[in-house]
């Protein structure tokens, strides 16, 4: 299988610079407040659009092999989201609920 380092930084990323971001600011324009878990969940419901992007590579077995590829790292960072061990998005959770 080809090194794909630049979706592999991606998706290791995708929480810290995407996600938290849009979640936060979800929160903000919703006036809420949100628990550990409900930012958690609205986190991963940012990284779930990455599907989408997933979605739009042309098809063939190599594509085919990339996407499966890059969907088992979606799901691992996706599950270190919701079992509460992803660092930065912890850290941006508690910046949001201590500063706003």
């Amino acid at each position: 299988m080809q090194d794909f380092f630049e979706i592999d930084r991606l998706v290791e990323d995708l929480a810290k610079i995407y996600c938290t971001a849009c979640a936060t600011t979800w929160f903000k324009l919703t006036k809420v407040k949100p628990m550990p878990t409900e930012f958690r969940a609205k986190v991963v419901e940012f990284m779930e659009h990455f599907e989408y992007t997933l979605s739009t590579f042309p098809k063939g077995q190599e594509v085919d092999q990339f996407r499966d590829y890059a969907r088992k790292m979606l799901q691992r960072e996706i599950e270190k989201v919701l079992q509460g061990n992803n660092k930065e998005v912890e850290k941006r959770y508690r910046y949001y609920v201590e500063y706003n």
